[in-house]
């Protein structure tokens, strides 16, 4: 029997994706190629914005119609497993809090088969390391599906580690909700988790996932130190969501945009090179001209190196969804808005690099011959050169654009 892993939305959701593959195949289940010569395919949905939920019922229609068995995983498992029930009546749903029962779940109805030997490998691996979060955001519906927070144990996460390495990685991405927050229900810290990751030996590269402003705050000192090893990438991807300081309050992020900008003030001043990745919510419920002002100030005093802006969208279940709503036609104005000065910042910031040389790891094939690699902050570099993903190797930057810079190589390749 044939299945598919059909990922969409967060870092976090396609590691679990790639967890669940395994699973399969360790119960015998051959991978497909794709959904269309599958026999049973894992939707693992996401439903953080309206756009996403109608995408995923589109696609369970699609494969309703396709005729093909449907194993529902995600987030939307756990906080609409009804509307999936009215699309796809005879399918497992399995959220993420159960995820544990999936291969008794899967076994109960579609059997087991002699494993196969799983040999895949792959330069860049996803390692989740916890469920849920310590956060209540006001819009947030992923709160609801994945839960209160649930670190998993560090001696688990570091024999994934190592296995991930053993296996041919050369690039862990760390994931969870937020990142930030591990280890603080079972007595460690983000910290400890990456230091003991960092006494395995090798040339390898860790990116840490998304840490939100108010739990790294408290183990900033700790990442700074673990910054210092050139394996983990100088980048953080913390989130400001807004300029203004009474639509974070209506939004229960717990800082300000004043703490927010010295933190990042902090982090700069110990570590000059490090690449802040941000987002950003335009039309939150209740945001005024001036607020949406201020974000637009926060970006340009911000100058994040990358910028994510999201569309606000009320998700069934959340305070946010109760408020009085913002225009949409207003909303659209003000994305596009600040989506035109993060593009300015953006580019401003790239077109400094050209004509320096990086050491790059290659992570990913890119277009017609050319690949994708990073640079030791996580800035994508792309080169029209065919090289085998998984090389370091020193790149000189030629050229660049708002979101990502432009290669070649020099001599002294290693893989």
């Amino acid at each position: 029997m044939r299945y598919f892993v059909e990922s969409y939305g967060c870092t976090m959701n396609y590691g679990e994706g790639a967890q669940l593959s395994e699973r399969m195949s360790g119960m015998g289940y051959e991978k497909a190629s794709s959904a269309e010569t599958a026999d049973v395919v894992i939707l693992n949905t996401c439903t953080v914005v309206d756009a996403t939920e109608k995408k995923m019922v589109r696609r369970m229609t699609e494969l309703r119609g396709m005729g093909k068995e449907v194993i529902v995983t995600g987030c939307m498992a756990e906080v609409q497993p009804g509307r999936i029930s009215v699309r796809l009546p005879d399918s497992l749903i399995i959220p993420p809090r159960n995820y544990s029962e999936f291969s008794d779940k899967v076994g109960s109805k579609y059997g087991c088969w002699h494993p196969l030997d799983n040999k895949e490998t792959g330069t860049s691996a996803i390692l989740p390391i916890a469920q849920g979060c310590l956060g209540a955001c006001s819009y947030c519906i992923t709160r609801f599906a994945r839960g209160k927070l649930l670190s998993y144990p560090e001696e688990e996460l570091l024999a994934e580690f190592k296995k991930r390495l053993k296996s041919g990685a050369k690039e862990i991405l760390v994931t969870a909700q937020d990142t930030a927050c591990y280890g603080r229900d079972i007595g460690s810290s983000l910290p400890e988790l990456l230091f003991k990751m960092l006494e395995v030996p090798g040339d390898f590269r860790i990116r840490v996932g998304m840490m939100n402003p108010d739990w790294l705050a408290p183990i900033v000192n700790g990442m700074m130190d673990v910054l210092e090893d050139p394996r983990v990438y100088r980048f953080l991807h913390i989130p400001v969501q807004s300029g203004s300081g009474s639509v974070l309050s209506a939004m229960k992020r717990g800082y300000t945009p004043e703490e927010y900008l010295s933190l990042v003030g902090n982090i700069r001043s110990r570590c000059p090179d490090v690449s802040i990745s941000t987002d950003m919510i335009a039309g939150f419920p209740g945001e005024t001209d001036e607020d949406h002002r201020k974000s637009v100030d926060l970006l340009r005093v911000l100058n994040a190196d990358t910028v994510n802006i999201t569309r606000f969208s009320p998700r069934p279940g959340t305070k946010a969804a109760e408020m009085t709503q913002v225009n949409g036609r207003i909303i659209k104005a003000r994305s596009t808005e600040l989506t035109d000065v993060k593009n300015e910042v953006e580019l401003a910031n790239n077109k400094k690099l050209v004509g320096r040389t990086f050491r790059v790891l290659v992570t990913e094939e890119g277009k017609e011959g050319s690949v994708i690699a990073r640079t030791d902050n996580y800035r994508p570099v792309g080169i029209a050169e065919d090289i085998p993903l998984g090389t370091f190797c020193d790149a000189e930057i030629t050229g660049c654009g708002p979101t990502y810079l432009i290669g070649r190589t020099l001599n002294n390749r290693s893989g």
